[in-house]
């Protein structure tokens, strides 16, 4: 069975064929000669696979005697959620779904957190915050602007690893420049193609991933970002008043999501230095992650639980920075009244609702 070799030209993308006059490799598009061996190896590099070997340093801390006593988990029968608090707290309800929770035993087990960021912010300003990001939202059930439906405010330290990596890049993109003008016969378009190229090194450093699987990482993620610069050494003092969950997802099950968030980072940082194109499109490349370092911290979390026809509606806010994320729901009612007085005038003014919709929600 016979192979066919193909490389792509560097500047415009075509495919390139050995000249024999020239005795060497050619674009018959734009013309470019390049040597054989040369364009081999460029080649190489660019389809090299992206798959990174990193070992991540993982020095998780143990705890040290004595450091446990006083610290007890509350098991939540209805969610399954784990929760580390201090000897005085009798019962209370889980932050995740609001239902009670039981005495399980003495807290054991599992790693001593290296770091925590203390909460900055107290209950009323959670309460606050709720109140404001009710405001302005017309679709918004009456009901659920009164404060009565707030089932249970928690202040709850959630499990986070934090991951460190330097990235080395090369990436490849394509760039395409157009020049138009006319005379008076025709009118002209003028295309021009670029290979354009991107090398270079990143270190990052505390790349957050949720260590608990009872709140959705994507809230999680929406409340960030923390300043680590205000970490300390973790304390079992600081647990004082507030919970703590328990993580449930081990770092080596939360690596992969930490390399996409620090690939994805890198392409957008790299992509975002190409200017003055008309259009610029991905041609490939590869980034691989070395120097891998994880930490295990906890960050405060204001955990807001609320019910509304028989549903639970969840609300966190960043106990440091106050940041508030949520989804609300719709009055059904008001959305088809917004809608009908719209929509009966036509397709243009529907699409002018849907914006208008937009904004309102």
């Amino acid at each position: 069975m016979s192979t066919i070799m193909e490389y792509k030209c560097p500047k415009c993308g075509g495919s390139i064929e050995f000249n024999t006059e020239a005795q060497k490799l050619k674009c018959p598009y734009c013309d470019t000669e390049f040597d054989h061996d040369v364009l081999k190896i460029y080649d190489a590099e660019l389809h090299e696979s992206n798959e990174d070997n990193i070992d991540w340093q993982d020095d998780g801390r143990q705890w040290q005697e004595g450091e446990q006593d006083g610290l007890f988990t509350f098991v939540c029968n209805s969610c399954g959620g784990e929760i580390i608090k201090d000897e005085n707290t009798g019962s209370t309800k889980c932050p995740f779904c609001d239902n009670p929770v039981i005495l399980k035993g003495r807290f054991e087990g599992d790693l001593k957190p290296d770091f925590v960021i203390p909460f900055k912010l107290d209950k009323k300003t959670a309460k606050e915050k709720f109140k404001k990001h009710l405001t302005g939202k017309k679709l918004l059930p009456t009901v659920f602007k009164s404060e009565n439906h707030i089932d249970e405010i928690k202040g709850i330290y959630v499990p986070f690893w934090l991951f460190d990596a330097d990235v080395n890049a090369h990436l490849k993109y394509r760039g395409k420049k157009l020049r138009t003008w006319s005379d008076k016969n025709y009118n002209y378009t003028e295309t021009r193609h670029y290979s354009i190229i991107r090398a270079g090194t990143v270190a990052f450093e505390n790349v957050p991933v949720d260590g608990s699987s009872k709140l959705a990482d994507d809230l999680m993620e929406s409340i960030e970002p923390f300043d680590f610069s205000q970490a300390v050494d973790f304390q079992t003092s600081y647990l004082a008043g507030y919970m703590a969950d328990k993580y449930d997802v081990s770092s080596e099950e939360t690596k992969q999501r930490a390399r996409k968030r620090i690939r994805l980072t890198t392409e957008n940082l790299f992509r975002n230095t190409i200017s003055g194109f008309n259009s610029v499109s991905s041609d490939g490349g590869n980034v691989n992650l070395t120097d891998g370092k994880v930490k295990y911290v906890l960050y405060p979390v204001w955990i807001l639980n609320t019910t509304w026809n028989n549903e639970n509606y969840i609300f966190a806010m960043n106990g440091q920075t106050g940041k508030f994320v949520g989804n609300l729901p719709m009055d059904k009612n008001a959305y088809w009244k917004w809608f009908g007085i719209y929509g009966s005038c036509g397709f243009a003014a529907s699409m002018i609702c849907a914006l208008i919709l937009h904004f309102l929600f």
